[in-house]
């Protein structure tokens, strides 16, 4: 085993048994099969069944299973065994398994080991350890974390206040007013801090100075105004924040509150023209449909789609259309976007006919339709299409339009071969050796052809 050929596996997927196979695996009872194939060098099936064991009381064994994998060094191994040993109530044997690996500048080790010494009364020490690494926002947002236990926050305050200061024009032009802060959360993290100290007035100044304002779908300072109800200034800043973050977190708030229409209300508000109903579209018709108003859920995004059609709300429209037994309609609305595009339908929208059309029991026209599309024959289109032969009870057939494609689609393939019993046909079409894309060195062009 390789380190290198370890991590370049686990990354990829590639040349290995993925983990929703390994689970596919033992659901099937293959017990053995994962066993051997985890003392051969497949990484998750090792790590599953260390787990297993572990769950079984076999702990000495299951440390025997990651053991020819934490000999190489791959710091996954490592932390693997470590969560073992400390879900054991081994705490110091993972501390000192880990150590090594967060001192050698393993920045995701040394996160790991900071929080481990943190749970383990080490709050102090994993402070000391992250404090050099200030400028990193995943160490940083880390230290941010253990300060509270340590009782150190002011002194991580005083360390995000000088990263603060020290930002710098992030370009030579006189007219950009950005800046390169490191780290780039370091606003964010300052604020947290002093929400946390009670310094509300200082938190809320703060996160009014960012410049990317939301993270992950979710506004910091929207948060912090709702845990501390201070609803006339969410609104006012709902009113004026882009995303619609902000207003869908007054429209939480509300809800939360029994207020269903006021929060129905301030999503509407929002919306009122096409552009901020196309932001808040999709968290509106979520309420909407846990209030029992999927008619108007549906309302929202039809006549929002008739003017965009963008793919992910049209998916959105058309999952409501068949979750409330409405998908004869949800394959009308799709003839009327193909009309208003000439007849034209590519495979990004034609692809979300084929559930509609399953539950409409035309199920044989949908695979005939796919297999008539001018995509039909690529190797995107095998993935719906095997899924629909499956369904159909075609299973050899799905496999069989997935082999057309044998470089991307193994995966799939090897779920299917195993599902009819092929264990050993699936195991060694998922191990077939795998070479490594080299980049070539830049010649100072740039090229026009996909991917771009």
């Amino acid at each position: 085993m390789d380190a290198d050929d370890l991590d370049y596996r686990a990354r990829t997927l590639t040349g290995c048994i993925p983990p929703p196979l390994v689970a596919r695996l033992l659901e099937l009872g293959h017990e053995r099969e994962v066993e051997f194939q985890a003392g051969r060098g497949e990484w998750f099936c090792a790590l599953e069944w260390a787990r297993l064991l572990g769950h079984r009381g076999q702990r000495e064994q299951a440390l025997e299973v990651l053991a020819p994998y934490v000999a190489t060094n791959w710091w996954p191994a490592a932390q693997a065994r470590a969560e073992l040993l400390e879900g054991w109530g081994r705490a110091e044997e993972a501390i000192a398994l880990s150590r090594p690996y967060a001192e050698a500048g393993d920045r995701l080790a040394l996160v790991f080991f900071a929080r481990l010494l943190a749970r383990h009364g080490r709050s102090g020490e994993a402070f000391m350890l992250l404090r050099a690494g200030i400028q990193d926002w995943f160490l940083a947002e880390c230290l941010v974390d253990v300060a509270e236990t340590a009782g150190m926050d002011e002194e991580a305050a005083a360390l995000l206040e000088a990263r603060v200061e020290a930002a710098v024009p992030a370009c030579d032009d006189p007219d950009c007013d950005n800046l390169r802060m490191e780290p780039f959360n370091a606003v964010g993290l300052l604020a947290t801090i002093r929400e946390r100290q009670g310094r509300i007035e200082e938190a809320i100044a703060l996160l009014h100075t960012r410049e990317v304002t939301s993270v992950n779908g979710r506004d910091q300072l929207a948060d912090l105004l709702a845990r501390h109800d201070r609803i006339t200034e969410l609104r006012a800043y709902a009113a004026s924040e882009y995303h619609g973050h902000a207003v869908q977190r007054l429209a939480e708030v509300l809800e939360e509150r029994g207020d269903v229409e006021g929060a129905i209300a301030a999503y509407r508000t929002f919306g009122a023209t096409p552009s901020g109903m196309w932001h808040v579209a999709v968290p509106l018709s979520e309420l909407l449909v846990r209030h029992r108003r999927s008619d108007e859920a549906i309302e929202v995004l039809r006549a929002l789609t008739e003017h965009d059609a963008e793919d992910w709300l049209v998916h959105t429209l058309c999952t409501l259309y068949a979750d409330h037994g409405r998908s004869r309609e949800g394959l009308a609305h799709l003839d009327a976007i193909k009309a208003r595009r000439d007849g034209k339908e590519y495979w990004d929208l034609f692809q979300m006919r084929l559930p509609l059309m399953a539950d409409c029991g035309l199920l044989d026209e949908a695979i005939e339709q796919t297999r008539a599309h001018p995509e039909g024959d690529t190797w995107y289109a095998a993935w719906a299409l095997s899924d629909m032969l499956d369904k159909a009870g075609r299973t050899e057939e799905a496999d069989a339009v997935l082999a057309q494609h044998p470089a991307v689609n193994s995966s799939l393939r090897a779920e299917r071969l195993i599902d009819l019993g092929r264990i050993q046909d699936a195991v060694r079409l998922l191990q077939q050796p795998i070479s490594k894309p080299t980049t070539p060195a830049w010649d100072g062009t740039y090229s026009t052809e996909p991917p771009f």
